[in-house]
């Protein structure tokens, strides 16, 4: 089968074997697979990537000496069957599945791993009691943004949000948008969200943002205090002589671009008392100063990925229309095409989400 392959650190085109089934698994056809940034980072960073799961346990174990197809976020359609399984679903059939492997020795990734290819390949496996059948009605393309809009939708669920708590997401990248579109399906508001590029400050407000900030004009956390005075002053929280007013909301603070030096500048500048939510991935060392934190009280909360039922929830969510992730999508390509998307990636302002469609030049 052809496949977009990570090898030597570069992504090439490739014919290599199909995937086989195994017990419990069925094989499916790739009909469109986001890049994530994470793929992103992981090309640039890959042996960071596998020298930090090696240490803290994570599950992206790869021999970066062997090929590897990535590919996460994807939508597929079933083609055949490996042995034990129980065919609730037909050939033909499209569905979406969290991207891993159930098997008996353990939990393997697919995408992130040399023996399990990913959406950037015409082919893949998948467990079969995670799949989850396509609603009637859903384009694919928006299928596919199952995964991604997952990961924003756990984010803000960890966050563990009240009603009077005011948000602040710094970064709009896909990551940000989807925690943006996610606050939004909770109705918390308002939703200031900060980002130097003009393009995803656009489309931050299509997802549902209330105020947009660019960080060279004007502090996020400035614009984030006017905002979240409580309108009603009956509601607001009696404040000590000592402290000046206003009485302000909780501030939550999402984390979402995974770059050193953000943390450390969120806990600068954060309110006494905020939580901070960390969704951005961030592959390299970083640091920042524990007595911000201290001071200030600060409650920080790391994320990763989703659960099943929040996956679940998310794809029930686009087939009903209580996530729009149209104006994510922003290009697609082949899988001769995969390379100079990354690269077309880099620039913020030319896309937010490409999508891979294996069959198609």
């Amino acid at each position: 089968m052809r496949a977009a392959v990570m090898r030597n650190k570069k992504l090439v085109v490739a014919d290599i074997p199909v995937p086989t089934p195994g017990p419990g698994e069925v094989l499916v056809k790739t009909l469109a697979c986001g890049i994530c940034g994470s793929d992103l980072h992981a090309l640039r960073f890959a042996e960071k990537l596998v020298e930090g799961a090696r240490r803290s346990g994570g599950a992206f174990v790869m021999d970066l000496k062997r090929d590897i197809v990535m590919g996460h976020e994807f939508c597929a359609e079933i083609v055949d069957f490996g042995p034990n399984t129980q065919k609730h679903f037909k050939a033909g059939q499209r569905v979406c599945a969290m991207p891993v492997l159930i098997r008996p020795t353990g939990v393997e990734t697919v995408g992130y791993s040399n023996e399990n290819p990913g959406g950037y390949g015409e082919l893949m496996r998948l467990t079969e009691g995670l799949l989850l059948e396509v609603p009637n009605g859903l384009s694919t393309e928006r299928a596919a943004l199952t995964e991604p809009m997952a990961v924003g939708y756990h984010a803000v669920e960890k966050a563990h949000l009240q009603k009077d708590d005011a948000p602040l997401v710094i970064g709009c990248g896909p990551v940000g948008l989807s925690v943006i579109s996610a606050l939004k399906l909770k109705e918390q508001h308002p939703i200031v969200a900060a980002d130097f590029s003009p393009r995803r400050r656009e489309l931050a407000l299509k997802m549902g943002a209330d105020v947009v900030v660019d960080p060279k004009e004007k502090s996020p956390f400035e614009t984030w205090k006017e905002m979240a005075v409580y309108r009603d002053p009956s509601r607001a929280p009696a404040l000590p002589p000592w402290m000046p007013g206003p009485a302000r909301r909780p501030a939550v603070i999402f984390e979402c671009v995974g770059v050193p030096g953000v943390i450390d500048s969120i806990m600068s500048s954060a309110a006494p008392g905020a939580r901070v939510v960390v969704v951005g991935v961030c592959m390299e060392k970083d640091s920042f100063e524990p007595m911000f934190g201290i001071n200030k009280e600060l409650n920080i909360q790391f994320v990763l990925g989703y659960t099943p039922a929040e996956f679940a929830d998310t794809l029930r969510n686009l087939a009903e229309g209580k996530i729009n992730g149209d104006p994510l999508i922003t290009g697609k390509v082949g899988v001769e095409g995969v390379a100079q998307a990354f690269e077309d990636l880099a620039s913020p302002e030319r896309h937010a989400k490409i999508l891979v469609e294996p069959w198609h030049n």
